[in-house]
């Protein structure tokens, strides 16, 4: 049986007008999340930098995707007798959201990963399974709804659903369980926002498999338009949403080392204007064999100071 791809749907001028909306803002919003992740990176200690590192690459190749987005948008579609009439283009304001979803979800797991517990070997064996998951799971729903048939066959696109919902299962499942191992390792409060966390993100990932099947039984503008405005919703919820949840422990738990005394962080941290400690500095400084703490060079107070002569012709220049 043959599916109608959404690309390949002509929009009245309110549904053209809804989508570009949503388009427009969910860019913005996540620009300003890219630029709040830059300015609050110092917030968190080393230990946990690459919670940070994957939030400012979430939020930047987002904003990026979704300039793209609105521009192949403006120009997939030509107004014909009073509608939009898609070109040659407009599919690709449907496969520019598989290829930002290459990048930036398997970067949510290592996100969500980066302030759990688990260490070492563990951590990096768990760290290549979730995102190698979390890429042949969108990789997979590529090939269905994109590229192969041109995303017009619905048994095409049920298989290939099928096969990316295997390895949806499986990043869910090693993530849960990497959560699952953290949580009672942590302080109440930083457990509660791990969980809450979790929840938001897994729950969004649900979003777009629904949105998927729209394609396999729905047809027309209106279906068109929805799939638009849900991807955008769930777009900002994760990668926004979730990634300040993440900050938030990823702040709670470098707090809980400054005052653990097992890692310093150069200013006090502050959560909702509550604080969690204060700055940690190192109580020891450790040298390479062999050397020694550099001597500060002594500076003569202001008052000993000599003061400096003046020429009268440096008068007269005055």
């Amino acid at each position: 049986m043959t599916a109608s791809a959404p690309w390949l749907s002509p929009l009245s001028q309110p549904q053209y007008l809804i989508t570009l909306y949503f388009l427009v803002v969910a860019g913005l919003a996540l620009l300003a999340g890219f630029a709040r992740s830059v300015a609050t990176r110092s917030e968190v200690g080393s230990r946990f930098r690459p919670a940070v590192v994957a939030r400012l690459v979430v939020t930047g190749v987002a904003s990026v995707s979704y300039v793209f987005l609105v521009m192949a948008f403006l120009s997939g579609y030509s107004l014909v007798g009073g509608e939009y009439v898609p070109t040659d283009g407009a599919v690709l304001v449907f496969a520019l959201r598989y290829m930002d979803w290459s990048v930036t979800v398997p970067m949510l797991a290592l996100e969500l990963l980066a302030v759990c517990t688990v260490v070492g070997s563990g951590l990096r064996r768990t760290q290549v399974l979730a995102a190698a998951s979390a890429f042949a799971m969108i990789f997979c729903g590529f090939l269905g709804a994109i590229v192969i048939d041109e995303g017009q066959s619905q048994a095409q696109l049920l298989i290939w659903g099928g096969i990316s919902c295997v390895f949806w299962i499986v990043t869910n499942v090693v993530l849960i369980q990497s959560v699952r191992r953290s949580l009672p390792t942590l302080t109440p409060q930083a457990a509660s926002w791990m969980r809450s966390a979790t929840i938001l993100m897994l729950s969004g990932w649900v979003v777009y498999p629904l949105v998927y099947l729209i394609q396999v039984f729905g047809s027309g503008g209106g279906w068109a338009t929805t799939m638009q405005v849900s991807l955008c919703v769930a777009d900002v919820l994760v990668k926004i949403g979730f990634g300040t949840l993440i900050h938030r422990v990823a702040k709670l738990r470098t707090a809980e080392d400054v005052r653990a005394g097992d890692d310093v962080h150069p200013e006090s941290i502050w959560i909702s204007s509550v604080k969690q400690s204060d700055a940690g500095q190192p109580s020891e400084v450790y040298l390479a064999e062999g050397a020694s703490v550099h001597q500060r060079h002594a500076r003569p107070p202001m008052s000993s100071a000599v003061p400096v002569e003046r020429s009268a012709s440096d008068d007269e220049e005055l």
